[in-house]
């Protein structure tokens, strides 16, 4: 009896221990890192992830597209997060560093929106592109300008002095917004150009799309953009913008959905949907992309990262909404489905 005891005891100690050693080999950490118009998004879909996935950990570190871009390149994160898809040179330097290349993944779209802060007006202000970009490059520096005022009839608007919020660090926010500006004004294509980071004329710098909001808030007279997400979440105006048809409109689900309509989605999904020619869009939208390794060695991360993207691109798509962000439309969906297999 004492030696049938003695192989029990020995027995439920080893059973104890492969129980244990098998649950922590089933636990999975992966780390991302960018941008920060989505963080929103990604917060919300990684924990309901790890919900459902108790054993897989994602961390993911929201300091801007150009940083996430820079850390994937480095090898520093499992995968990297952009609002801008990467170019040519920031491709081939991965691929210098890499084996493979690296696929992006659409995964919502948004809205990048100007916000104000003006205490005596209480009506929501029309922005044209060429205000726009009259005021980032410094030529429109007065509320109450005519080609602010034009759009505007009816309003008072102050005679102070704008106060011009932009972001400090490489950001695919800037890369939407500046998409935007080159497309609608020679002298903005002429001048800084499109890029996550460019040499701005005037304004302060705000690090990520939190830092803008805060800096526009706390600064009276001032204009910043940031993400549609930001702006509700701040209570802050969320300016409708004149769009390629001619037509003022407010950033909402429906309109950054109508610039998405009829895009030609190309098999890599680097794709612009600014200055949408769609009646009823929201001019300065896009696409938002996970940016995944081709080739990933650890077996297991590669595995949870495919299955996360059909994960996000099933359950996650009916999340959006409540967040402001707009789903995929179904043909992306089944287009990136299709992509996944690329991973290997």
């Amino acid at each position: 009896m004492k030696t049938m005891r003695n192989i029990s005891a020995v027995v439920a100690v080893i059973l104890i221990l492969a129980g244990c050693g098998g649950a922590s080999e089933q636990v999975q950490n992966l780390t991302g890192a960018g941008a920060t118009f989505p963080n929103p998004m990604y917060s919300k879909w990684f924990n309901e992830y790890s919900k459902s996935h108790p054993n897989i950990h994602i961390n993911y570190q929201s300091l801007g597209s150009g940083a996430g871009i820079k850390q994937l390149t480095d090898g520093t994160v499992d995968f990297g997060a952009s609002d801008g898809p990467m170019n040519e040179e920031q491709l081939k330097a991965f691929r210098d560093k890499n084996a493979g290349g690296v696929l992006h993944f659409p995964t919502v779209l948004g809205a990048v929106v100007p916000t104000y802060n003006l205490a005596e007006v209480t009506t929501d202000l029309k922005f044209t592109p060429e205000a726009l970009a009259g005021i980032y490059l410094g030529k429109i520096t007065k509320w109450n300008d005519p080609a602010i005022a034009s759009a505007n009839p009816g309003v008072k608007l102050p005679t102070a002095g704008i106060v011009v919020v932009h972001r400090a660090e490489a950001s695919g926010t800037t890369y939407v917004w500046t998409d935007y500006l080159t497309k609608t004004s020679k002298d903005w294509a002429s001048g800084p150009g499109k890029g996550s980071a460019v040499n701005w004329p005037v304004g302060l710098g705000g690090k990520g799309n939190e830092g803008v909001a805060g800096l526009v808030k706390q600064t009276p007279n001032s204009i910043g953009y940031v993400e549609l997400t930001y702006a509700v979440q701040n209570k802050m105006p969320a300016a409708p913008v004149k769009n390629a048809a001619g037509t003022f409109i407010k950033a909402s689900l429906e309109a950054v959905t109508a610039a998405a309509a009829e895009v030609a989605m190309p098999d890599d999904f680097r794709v612009s949907i600014t200055n949408s020619p769609a009646a009823n869009a929201y001019p300065i939208s896009s696409f938002t992309w996970l940016l995944i390794p081709e080739q990933i060695k650890d077996a297991g991360k590669r595995q949870i990262l495919v299955d996360f993207v059909k994960w996000m691109l099933g359950p996650g798509q009916t999340m959006t909404s409540a967040l402001d962000f707009a789903p995929l439309p179904a043909p992306v969906v089944a287009k990136e489905l299709q992509a996944l297999s690329a991973i290997h």
